[in-house]
């Protein structure tokens, strides 16, 4: 249980911190990605910041459990507003946010498990 626990959390922290750069860096994706939702682009930095605080969230809850724990539920509802989002719109590009919600969500599940709620 435990190694499952600490590779699914590494996992999202790359995962998830790879994205915060994608979006802080100023990359054009996540700019076509807000313009296709119709989310103005002054929030993709915001979006970024939220993706880069899940990571860091994700990682310090290996000191800090409760911090894991946290981060894992705020990533979790993360993904689900960005799959909403995307199918609001009509887009069936969903695959990658899968992937992250799913990530996200066993990172909560096996902490729970290994950690308890707090």
């Amino acid at each position: 249980m435990f190694i499952a626990f600490v590779t699914v959390t590494i996992l999202g922290v790359v995962f998830n911190g790879a994205a915060a750069v994608t979006y802080l860096s100023g990359h054009e994706y996540p700019k076509t990605q807000a313009d296709m939702k119709g989310i103005p682009r002054k929030y993709v930095p915001v979006l970024g910041a939220l993706l880069a605080a899940g990571a860091v969230g994700l990682a310090a809850g290996f000191a800090v459990p409760v911090l894991g724990t946290l981060a894992a539920c705020g990533l979790v509802l993360y993904f689900i507003g960005a799959i909403i989002a995307h199918l609001r719109v009509g887009s069936r590009d969903i695959a990658g946010g899968i992937v992250f919600l799913a990530t996200a969500a066993a990172a909560l599940v096996l902490g729970l498990l290994h950690h308890g709620p707090w």
